[in-house]
């Protein structure tokens, strides 16, 4: 079975035929990785519900949780207002980052050069209205 040729022709692919997939949690809504995709694996994705991805290293189809048993079941699979992004709703099993991680997202929070709520200092946290431990008031 082939992507079908309306869907495949809104895809924005880069010169690899490549485009980016981004797969959300359902439940949180967190981010939990970026990878590529091509035609074969979003269509793929759309006839298992399995999250299924190609590896420029590799250069080769994977499928999330395969050998790991982390997978990810697709709720719901959308192109962005561009084409060149596809964002998949997941129920995710396990670790989403080979890292063993949830999300491949849990890391610090990079510093900005202005404070979010004054618009001068320097803010070191993500805007929760919160501050990060060791952060000036």
């Amino acid at each position: 079975m082939a992507l079908d040729p309306d869907l495949a022709a809104r895809l924005k692919r880069n010169a690899d035929g490549l485009f980016t997939a981004v797969a959300q949690e359902r439940s949180t809504g967190t981010v939990l990785m970026v990878a590529w995709m091509d035609d074969v694996a979003l269509e793929r994705t759309l006839a298992t519900r399995k999250g299924t991805y190609y590896s420029r290293s590799r250069q080769e189809y994977w499928v999330k949780g395969e050998t790991s048993g982390h997978t990810q079941y697709v709720h719901d699979a959308r192109i962005d207002c561009d084409g060149d992004t596809v964002l998949l709703v997941v129920d995710q099993v396990g670790a989403a980052c080979h890292t063993g991680n949830h999300s491949c997202f849990d890391t610090e929070s990079l510093t900005f050069g202005i404070d979010a709520a004054s618009g001068s200092g320097s803010d070191t946290g993500a805007d929760t209205g919160q501050r990060l431990p060791g952060t000036a008031e």
